[in-house]
């Protein structure tokens, strides 16, 4: 079970909306009463400011270990595809097509509606300058730089020099490749090197769970520094922030996935949602793929029909690899941002930010608010203030739910495409444990 409380037993997000609402009520008030003050300057400068700015530092200390530990594991679990069969590779095309569809619909829903868009161009700029200037710096740094050489940087001449510039790419391109060999080579080393990355992944999750318990502090922080410095206008860009988000997710699970599984899992989608109900329910109530894989694995099975071996396989797989829902809101949250704070990306930005959300859904950590470290290493990469994280802590948990519920459909949907495929004699599949141990890795 993931954790959700406090040492004092109120649950996170209660805490976290506490620190919303704290910190929005009294930067409204700053703004209205304290206007341009020498006094409201200093506050927010040697008060408001640090504690938002520990808080991101801490989630960039953990990025590069738990992006490298969670990409090898993720590509540990879903193995050969030489030894998985048919099955492996077919969840592993599922996983990589649906999630890229989730992140291109979100991609396209922040473009339409331009949900960060309305902040005068001034005042956005002024918070650029003022809230990030390693921002500007590596945003300076990436200008002139061509689509061919983009490419090129994937792959690192030094991936040490590439984790200390915080090259989120190509850190990410080293840990596949390295999750890739170590499913190749199945040597007693490299099984003793996985066991070591999945204690790697466990301390970072340990340590995630110690900063999001820092968020409630944070979030006021955060956004006690940008309302006292916009008023109400950055209330109604969060709306416009969560409505682009639900939509998007509305989209991919009622329209994307149900043609999905009309085309290719021969099933009606009205059937498929009552089969169904229960497990996203579930998921919906808890916000974590983990503690709803029972009960994913049992309406597969019994409500859906999948075979076993099929069922058991994607959906415990999909527990960690497959985060449709989760890159999505990645996707949006990094445009939504760009766009608040008047950061222009092209094109072939726009497709770096895709290709490093989609494999973001696998390298995000099990756990409340593990996205946030992939998210605040995705927006200094480009050039946007990470600080903007505090604009979106106070309504995730419903952002949470919502997307939870997307990645549990996805299973399931998944698994009854990928059952429809397989002849009812095939032979089961199953993960090699000595290599991979996806029931540790809590989602």
């Amino acid at each position: 079970m993931t954790p959700t409380s406090g040492s004092g037993g109120m649950a996170l997000h209660t805490k976290m909306l506490i620190g919303f609402l704290v910190g929005t009520v009294a930067g409204l008030a700053a703004n209205f009463y304290g206007g341009d003050a020498g006094w409201l300057d200093g506050l927010v400068t040697y008060v408001a400011d640090p504690v938002g700015q520990l808080f991101l530092r801490l989630l960039f200390m953990l990025v590069i270990p738990l992006v490298f530990s969670a990409l090898i594991l993720g590509v540990v679990e879903i193995g050969d595809p030489g030894s998985l069969g048919r099955i492996g590779i077919k969840t592993l095309l599922w996983i990589l097509v649906v999630t890229t569809m989730a992140v291109m619909i979100g991609l396209f829903a922040v473009n339409l509606f331009q949900p960060g868009r309305g902040i005068d161009p001034a005042v956005a700029q002024t918070l650029l300058e003022a809230s990030s200037d390693r921002a500007a710096e590596i945003a300076g740094a990436r200008e002139g730089v061509s689509g061919i050489q983009i490419l090129l940087n994937i792959v690192p001449r030094n991936p040490v020099d590439a984790a200390a510039r915080g090259d989120l790419i190509a850190v990410m391109f080293f840990a596949l490749m390295f999750g890739i060999a170590a499913t190749v080579l199945r040597t007693p080393g490299t099984r003793s090197f996985v066991a070591a990355v999945q204690g790697i992944y466990d301390i970072c999750l340990k340590l995630i769970g110690w900063v999001i318990a820092l968020a409630p502090y944070a979030v006021a922080a955060l956004l006690f520094s940008i309302t006292a410095r916009l008023g109400v206008d950055v209330l109604v860009q969060l709306a416009r922030f969560v409505g682009t988000v639900i939509a998007a997710l509305g989209f991919h699970f009622f329209i994307v996935i149900p043609i999905l599984l009309w085309i290719f899992g021969r099933m009606s989608p009205l059937t498929f949602f009552r089969g169904a109900q229960p497990a996203l329910l579930t998921a919906f109530s808890t916000s974590s793929s983990s503690a709803t894989l029972p009960t994913t694995l049992k309406v597969t099975e019994e409500n859906l029909g999948v075979p076993r071996r099929v069922a058991r396989f994607v959906c415990t797989l999909g527990a960690t690899a497959n985060m449709n829902g989760t890159a999505l809101f990645e996707g949006i949250t990094v445009l939504f941002l760009a766009q608040f704070f008047g950061v222009e990306l092209g094109m072939g930005q726009q497709i770096l930010i895709l290709l490093l959300c989609i494999l973001g859904g696998v390298g995000a950590a099990g756990v409340p608010g593990g996205s946030l470290p992939v998210i605040a290493m995705i927006l200094a990469m480009f050039g946007i203030p990470p600080e903007g994280i505090g604009l979106i802590l106070g309504v995730d948990r419903l952002l949470d739910m919502c997307r939870t519920v997307v990645n549990i459909g996805g299973d399931m949907a998944g698994s009854v495409v990928i059952g429809r495929s397989e002849p009812a004699d095939a032979p089961g599949v199953a993960l090699d444990t000595e290599l991979a141990t996806p029931d540790s890795r809590t989602l």
